[in-house]
């Protein structure tokens, strides 16, 4: 299920391929993020470099600062 924990917990036990973290969250029947679980599973790109999550056709469905592997919550230590 989405939540910023669990973006953040896939992507430190994911390898990163051409700068994205290939992550896989529950979706709605539009695509869209679901913080329930459903019957559909979406493949989605990470960007620890920015903080943005992508769809499986690139489409930024989610940026924030907080994402940001070098700032805010994802900052490594």
């Amino acid at each position: 299920m989405y939540s910023p924990e669990n973006l953040l917990e896939q992507a430190r036990t994911t390898e990163l391929e051409q700068g994205y973290h290939h992550l896989r969250f529950y979706v709605d029947d539009n695509g869209q993020l679901s913080k329930y679980s459903t019957q559909h599973i979406g493949a989605f790109y990470y960007s620890p470099s920015g903080g943005t999550l992508r769809d499986a056709d690139m489409n930024i469905v989610l940026y924030s600062a907080r994402f940001d592997k070098f700032k805010g919550i994802g900052k490594v230590e």
